[in-house]
C-alpha cells in the first residue's frame, strides 16, 4: 500500500453550551497541538494504532516497535498534577515463541477493566495473535494469549484489525491472510473470526468466512464494527468486481456485511464494490452515524486518480445500499492525500474528524474536519498539518473526544527522539481555541 515507508471503544463526547455577550462576535476556530508523549525507543516507538481513554481518563495504546525487546509495547499515559503526562509501559511484547509482536491495532476494555488487543506477528506460530492484559492487585499488568494463529487454516496477520466485543462476551475480528483460498502472493485472502470463551478458561476460535471463493473481496485490513442487530460490516482492501490501477490490477476493494443465519453459520453480502473513480483500497474501519448510514475512507482512488475519498453508504429502501463520495484528497492541495487507518469520528453537530498520512503543508500529514453545508454537500478544513518540526509525522490512526471537545491521536513518526530514520512516533491533543472581536478578555470553551 502506498501509504505504508489498519473496533476500539471510543469515550463519549460532550459539547457543552457556552453562553457570550452579546457584544462578542466569533472568529475562526484555531487548533493548537500539545505533544503530550514523545517515544524515545526504549519505551516504545512507532505507534499506528489510536487511542482509548479510560474512566479516570487515562490515556491507552500501542507501539508497533521499541520497548525493552523492540517487539512493541502497551502503553498508558495518565495526566499528572500541575501538567503533563506520564507514561507506564504496561506490556513488552517479546519474539520468544509463544508471546506476539508488533500490535498495530489498537485497544478495547472490559467491563471488569481488561485490555484486548492482536499483534501481526508471533504467537505459537508466528502468524499473529490476540492477547488480554490483566491489572494486577498489587499494581502491574499480565498479559495471557488467548490465542495463536496459523496453525491451519484459521487466519493468519490481524493486521490494523483489533478485536471488539459482543453483548455476550464473544470477540471478533479479521485477519489479513490466512483461511481457505489462495490470493497472490498473500499466501490466503483472509478471515472473519470469532472468538468465545469456554467454560473453565481459555477462548475457542471459529472462522465465521472465508475471503476469497470468487468477487467477495479479500485482504482484510481493518476491524469491524457491529449493529443493533448483530450484524457484523467492514472492509477487504482488494477484490470485489472492479480492477484497478491502484490496487495492482487486483480488485478495488469491497464493503461486505456478515448476517447470523437462524441455522447457524454467517451469509456474506457485499454492500459495495469500489472502482476507482469513487475510491480504491479501503484499509479503515467504518462507522455509523444514527440514521444507520456507515462512513469511510479508501487509501487510493477518487477524483484525483489516487489520493483516497471519504464516502458514505446508505441504505435503500427497497434493498441494497448507495454509496456518495463526500470529499476526494488531492495530493496537490493543502488538504494531504491518503487517509489513514483509523477510523473518522463524528462530533455532536455531525462533522467527521480523521487523519491522512502523507502531504500538508509540510508533508507530515494532517487532521481534517468535514462539514456537511447548508443544501448539501461537504467542506474540508485543515486543523492541522504535522511536520513542522518535532511536532510528529505521519498520523497512521484515528482520533478520539475528551469531553471537552479536545482531539487526540498519535503519529507513527516524528517528535523529539530518532529511531531509526525517523523520530520515534508521539501522542498529541489538539485543543480548539475559539477566539472573539470585539471583546477584551479570552472567550470561554
Amino acid at each position: 500500500m502506498r501509504g505504508k515507508a489498519l473496533s476500539v471503544g471510543l469515550k463519549a463526547l460532550a459539547i457543552f453550551a457556552v453562553t457570550l455577550s452579546v457584544t462578542n462576535t466569533w472568529a475562526s476556530v484555531h487548533w493548537k497541538e500539545t505533544v503530550l508523549q514523545n517515544f524515545n525507543g526504549t519505551n516504545g516507538s512507532g505507534p499506528q494504532s489510536g487511542l482509548i481513554f479510560d474512566t479516570a481518563g487515562n490515556l491507552y495504546g500501542t507501539t508497533t516497535s521499541g520497548g525493552t525487546y523492540n517487539y512493541g509495547t502497551v502503553f498508558e499515559l495518565s495526566p499528572t498534577v500541575g501538567g503533563g503526562w506520564s507514561e507506564t509501559v504496561l506490556h513488552n511484547f517479546n519474539e520468544n515463541g509463544s508471546d506476539g509482536w508488533g500490535p498495530q491495532s489498537g485497544l478495547i476494555f472490559d467491563a471488569a477493566g481488561n485490555l484486548y488487543g492482536t499483534t501481526t506477528s508471533g504467537g505459537t506460530y508466528n502468524h499473529g495473535t490476540v492477547f488480554e492484559l490483566s491489572p494486577m492487585p498489587g499494581g502491574g499488568w499480565t498479559e495471557t494469549v488467548l490465542y495463536s494463529f496459523g496453525n491451519s487454516t484459521d487466519g493468519a496477520y490481524p493486521y490494523y484489525a483489533g478485536v471488539i466485543f459482543d453483548a455476550a462476551g464473544n470477540l471478533y475480528g479479521t485477519t489479513y491472510s490466512g483461511g481457505t483460498y489462495n490470493c497472490p502472493g498473500d499466501g490466503g485472502c483472509g478471515t472473519v473470526f470469532k472468538l468465545t470463551p469456554t467454560v473453565g478458561g481459555g477462548w475457542t476460535e471459529t472462522v465465521l468466512y472465508n475471503f476469497g471463493n470468487g468477487t467477495d473481496g479479500y485482504a482484510p485490513y481493518a476491524g469491524l464494527i457491529l449493529d443493533a442487530a448483530g450484524n457484523l460490516f467492514g472492509t477487504t482492501t482488494y477484490g470485489g468486481t472492479n480492477r484497478c490501477a491502484e490496487a495492482q490490477y487486483q480488485g478495488c476493494g469491497t464493503v461486505f456485511e456478515l448476517s447470523p443465519t437462524a441455522g447457524g453459520g454467517w451469509t456474506e453480502t457485499v454492500l459495495h464494490n469500489f472502482d476507482g473513480t469513487d475510491g480504491a483500497i479501503p484499509i479503515a474501519s467504518l462507522i455509523f452515524d444514527t440514521a444507520g448510514n456507515l462512513y469511510g475512507t479508501t487509501e487510493g482512488g477518487g477524483s484525483y486518480t489516487n489520493d483516497g475519498t471519504v464516502f458514505q453508504l446508505s441504505p435503500m429502501a427497497g434493498g441494497g445500499w448507495t454509496e456518495t463520495v463526500l470529499y476526494s484528497f488531492n495530493e496537490q492541495g493543502p488538504g494531504g492525500y491518503g487517509p489513514a487507518a483509523g477510523p473518522l469520528v463524528f462530533d455532536a453537530a455531525r462533522n467527521l474528524y480523521g487523519t491522512v498520512f502523507n502531504g500538508g503543508a509540510y508533508f507530515g500529514g494532517t487532521v481534517f474536519k468535514l462539514a456537511p453545508t447548508v443544501g448539501g454537500g461537504w467542506t474540508e478544513t485543515v486543523l492541522y498539518n504535522f511536520g513542522y518540526s518535532t511536532d510528529g509525522n505521519g498520523p497512521w490512526a484515528g482520533l478520539i473526544f475528551d469531553a471537552t471537545g479536545n482531539l487526540y491521536g498519535t503519529t507513527w513518526y516524528g517528535g523529539t527522539y530518532q529511531c531509526g530514520q525517523g523520530g520515534c512516533g508521539t501522542v498529541f491533543e489538539l485543543t480548539p481555541i475559539y477566539p472573539c472581536t470585539r471583546c477584551s478578555h479570552a472567550a470561554p470553551r
